[in-house]
């Protein structure tokens, strides 16, 4: 054999440089939070950026080619605590329907409740946000129990995520554009018109889609935690 063995210091060093470049990528990520807040999804440059994480502008082009990669970055990083929040609230519940209903109540609940992070998903829609991630496999599951089940009845799990994904990101501009308060009636009011739409009588849908939803309190992170600074300044 030709390959040479890696020596302990090797391994080290190489540890040590994923974890520098995890740190400055964590760095980037909360110090654009606060730009994005500051001054929207569209109109910051890359000079806005390196200044806030303190960076050279080379380093930041070896993480995000983009503004918009690095908004998709802070968007699917915070896609991810709020997802690992509300799936095991979900999986307490037996019933497919109950499932993704306050699956999708509770992520919309967030995005309400930090309307900075509302406003980046709006902005980078679906495509980015959720599709092949977390949100996408986990609503699939509990369409296709309900569908196997015979708890639903429509064609195919996809075309059913996709018309309740579609819903919820158009809904949530339109719930946070009009900032009265009264966005999860919106949702309430989507989800039970969906769920008739795939079998169930509609007061039964109505009553699914309005059940009382466990209180998660505030996403304890330290990316949520500039976020909610970044959002009360």
């Amino acid at each position: 054999m030709n390959e040479i063995a890696a020596t302990p210091e090797k391994t080290h060093q190489k540890r040590v440089g994923i974890e520098r470049r995890e740190r400055t990528r964590a760095l980037l990520i909360r110090s654009a939070i606060g730009v994005f807040a500051r001054l929207g999804p569209d109109a910051p440059v890359v000079d806005d950026f390196i200044a806030a994480a303190g960076v050279a502008r080379g380093t930041f082009y070896n993480y995000f080619k983009t503004t918009h990669e690095l908004l998709a970055a802070v968007t699917e990083e915070l896609n991810e605590e709020v997802l690992g929040m509300v799936d095991p609230q979900v999986l307490r519940y037996a019933d497919p329907a109950a499932r993704f209903c306050v699956g999708t109540r509770l992520y919309v609940h967030f995005a309400l409740r930090y309307p900075v992070w509302g406003a980046f998903l709006t902005r980078i829609g679906p495509a980015h946000a959720v599709r092949g991630r977390r949100m996408d496999r986990y609503l699939l599951r509990d369409l296709e129990l309900g569908l196997a089940s015979g708890r639903l009845r429509a064609g195919s799990a996809p075309v059913v995520r996709d018309m309740i994904l579609g819903s919820v990101f158009y809904g949530i501009e339109t719930m946070l554009a009009q900032g009265d308060g009264g966005g999860l009636h919106h949702v309430e009011a989507m989800l039970a018109i969906i769920l008739h739409g795939i079998g169930l009588p509609d007061d039964e849908a109505r009553a699914i889609a309005t059940m009382p939803l466990p209180d998660l309190g505030p996403v304890s992170s330290p990316v949520f935690a500039t976020l909610k600074t970044a959002q009360d300044n």
